[in-house]
């Protein structure tokens, strides 16, 4: 009586494996022996994974002889199932020892997911069939029986299968005892038997599955009677056939190569269009769940933020020391002008940093940011590079296919203390700038970008909202509020959350229209913005920021960094520096 029952819909791997087994139809099941091979698998189609004994140990680099411990076997396995949803039976050699390493083994398996294991009956430790497959001891069929009976008395699953695998004819012992092994193997409560086989050509596996006649489920490996066609084993029935280690073998050929031609080439141009994409890499590895999980868990489910760096000028006032290199990248105690604002971004999860360069920009550092470059910038003000910036990263996040995200838009030359960025990239509004309630002395040439605002800074208060009413280009207000002292100054700061980016592309639309939008600079996008209707909020600050727009902003500009040093003197210049900020009127 044919053992095999009808096929049912089953939800565990440990089911869907013992479906397979079962099953009226021919199975495959294809080696792997990591979690990128296992994922590799289930894509090609495959209902199963067979855990090669011999792959695993491969890609660990030693021998098929339990030199990998089993412990490394399961935790490889953890891998694997993790990376696919395929049961996997495990090629588990001998059961790695007696019947308590049986029991053990099983116990660990069913742990970690792993849907049955194939056992097979020679003495442990083992050696590879294919290696002097006659000279290797054959395990008493009693004990192996044991092992069996071991094994399935200590499964908590009912569809976990141990499958018995029959190595008398590796062995050379003949067909009568890889039957009588086979029989006694079922008796003991083995799901499916295994025979094995070293020749080239099926015809101990045929008249093995002739004499069997269907007593149970029977498993072939036909890695040596390869070039049999595979309806000989459907019409011998057969149940299962396991590929057993052809991925391995796959990636061995292929690895040989690349690494051949790129050592004797010394180039990559060769071999680039021939291998896997590294997105591919990517792909097989879940990158993408990690990044929509990223949006969904960190920084309470706001996208990652994004920032643009206006720094396309030499600057007025500095051109002593800006000969071979832009205002960004003078050294300030230490480090560039720009590796600073870069730092302080990225202490604040603002990782995609646009710099929009000018003036030898060729001199501008690119780790860690990418570099724009405003080809016109001598002829141009600050909205031209900010154009510049913004149609790159509008590109970007199309390419991406993630139009989202917050943007800070900053001028290049200032240094500031953490909590204002923290603060203002914080902020819920739409539209937020910083305004340092600190400078209101108009009659300072030196100075612009005054700011007026829907109130002054109350440092008493807390949580009022204040909104932003204009910003001076120059010197003066405009007209409709000359007779107002300004509030304070805006410090060149603007975050734009993800809700304002559109409305921001909007204005920049309209200003881009105009016949003077080559000379416009950021005070007009401010105010063009409150002209549309747009609030903008305001984050008061008292000092504690810099600009650097001269000799002298240069010189103090080292005590204010000093000064964000751990457990820096915050006494002389140091401290003057952070309350009397100033910046120039160029970008």
């Amino acid at each position: 009586m044919n053992a095999r029952q009808p096929a049912f819909i089953a939800a565990t791997r440990s089911a869907r494996l013992r479906q397979m087994l079962v099953s009226n139809e021919l199975e495959f099941m294809m080696e792997a022996h990591n979690g990128l091979s296992a994922r590799i698998v289930r894509e090609a189609g495959f209902k199963a994974i067979w855990g090669s004994g011999l792959a695993i140990s491969a890609q660990y680099g030693v021998r098929d002889n339990n030199e990998a411990s089993w412990t490394q076997v399961v935790d490889t396995l953890e891998f694997m199932a993790d990376a696919s949803d395929l049961p996997i039976l495990l090629d588990g050699d001998t059961g790695y020892g007696n019947f308590n390493n049986v029991r053990r083994l099983v116990r660990k398996l069913e742990q970690r997911g792993i849907a049955g294991v194939c056992i097979e009956d020679k003495q442990f430790p083992k050696t590879n069939s294919f290696i002097n497959g006659e000279a290797q001891p054959l395990a008493d069929m009693d004990e192996f029986c044991g092992k069996i009976k071991a094994g399935k008395d200590s499964q908590s699953d009912e569809n976990f299968s141990i499958v018995a695998r029959v190595e008398a004819l590796i062995a050379g012992w003949g067909m009568d005892e890889a039957l009588r092994r086979a029989e006694a193997y079922r008796q003991a409560g083995a799901d499916a038997i295994l025979i094995h086989s070293k020749l080239s050509r099926p015809d101990e596996i045929l008249e093995f599955a002739r004499e069997w006649a269907g007593r149970g489920p029977l498993v072939i490996v036909p890695t040596k009677y390869y070039s049999t066609p595979t309806e000989v084993f459907r019409e011998a029935g057969i149940s299962t056939v396991i590929w057993a280690n052809h991925l391995i073998r796959a990636a061995t050929s292929a690895m040989q190569a690349v690494a051949k031609e790129i050592h004797s080439s010394e180039t990559l141009v060769n071999v680039e269009d021939s291998i896997a994409a590294v997105n591919e890499i990517f792909r097989l590895q879940d990158a993408d769940e990690y990044s929509e999980a990223e949006d969904r868990y960190l920084s309470s489910g706001r996208a990652a933020g994004a920032a643009v760096v206006l720094a396309a000028s030499r600057g007025k006032g500095l051109e002593a020391v800006t000969e071979d290199r832009p205002k960004v990248m003078l050294p300030i105690a230490g480090k560039p002008l720009l590796r600073w604002l870069v730092d302080a971004f990225k202490k604040q999860g603002v990782n995609d940093i646009t710099v929009v360069g000018g003036y030898r920009a060729d001199a501008i550092d690119t780790a860690g940011i990418k570099l724009v470059v405003n080809e016109q910038h001598a002829q141009t003000g600050e909205l031209a590079s900010l154009a510049c910036a913004l149609d790159r990263v509008a590109l970007d996040r199309v390419a991406q296919d993630k139009l989202t995200g917050d943007t800070v838009i900053s001028y290049g030359d200032l240094l500031f203390r953490s909590y204002i960025l923290r603060d203002l990239v914080e902020s819920e509004a739409a539209f937020s700038v910083v305004v340092d309630s600190s400078l209101t002395d108009t009659e300072n040439a030196s100075v612009r970008d005054f700011a007026w605002c829907s109130a002054g800074d109350d440092r008493g208060l807390f949580g009022n909202k204040v909104l932003l009413r204009h910003v001076s280009s120059g010197q003066h207000a405009s007209a409709a509020i000359a007779s107002q002292a300004p509030h304070g100054r805006w410090v060149g700061l603007l975050n734009v959350r993800e809700a304002g980016r559109e409305r921001l592309q909007a204005v920049m639309s309209r200003l881009r229209a105009r016949a003077d939008f080559a000379s416009l600079d950021m005070p007009e996008l401010l105010n063009a913005l409150i002209e549309a209707g747009e609030s903008i909020e305001v984050q008061y600050v008292h000092g504690h920021w810099r600009g650097v727009n001269d000799l002298d902003d240069f010189r103090r500009a080292g005590d204010f960094a000093h000064g964000q040093a751990p457990f820096a003197a915050t006494t002389g210049n140091a401290a003057k520096s952070t309350t009397n900020a100033t910046n120039g009127a160029t970008r």
